[in-house]
């Protein structure tokens, strides 16, 4: 499938509709998104927010992380259904959560980061990029 896509969360609160392909589809094993995704790995893709359409509220919640950017979760502040991740460093971009995508998106990681952070019972796709942290920034756009 190709854009647009559409998500909503678990209780229907917030809805997005992107207009856009994606910049990459990442499945990231950092400890912070681990404890995101209640010990696995996030599985993200990075969209530009100008092609992004949101309805509904959505709650933000931030930390420092390792690199010294802040890092922010945003959630349905009714159901907690995982929607987005911001970092400092990308401005004008957003990952979202492949499970806020509704139906066949077809949309999957093409690779996995912070391998080296993975506990050693993960099982990651040996078809994957694999980085043992962050990759090197994707090339800008034309």
């Amino acid at each position: 499938m190709t854009a647009p896509y559409s998500g909503s969360c678990n209780c229907g609160a917030v809805t997005a509709t992107i207009a856009a392909e994606p910049v990459w589809v990442r499945q990231c094993w950092c400890g912070q998104c681990q404890k995101a995704a209640a010990g696995s790995a996030t599985n993200n893709a990075l969209f530009a927010t100008d092609a992004m359409a949101i309805t509904g509220d959505v709650a933000w919640k931030g930390y420092t992380a390792a690199s010294g950017n802040t890092v922010e979760q945003g959630f349905c502040p009714t159901c907690g259904t995982p929607i987005f991740g911001r970092n400092s460093s990308r401005q004008g971009s957003w990952v979202v959560r492949l499970g806020f995508l509704d139906g066949d998106h077809g949309l999957k990681p093409a690779s996995a980061i912070w391998l080296e952070e993975a506990p050693e019972w993960a099982v990651v796709d040996p078809a994957l990029e694999q980085f043992p942290r962050q990759p090197p920034p994707p090339p800008p756009a034309s």
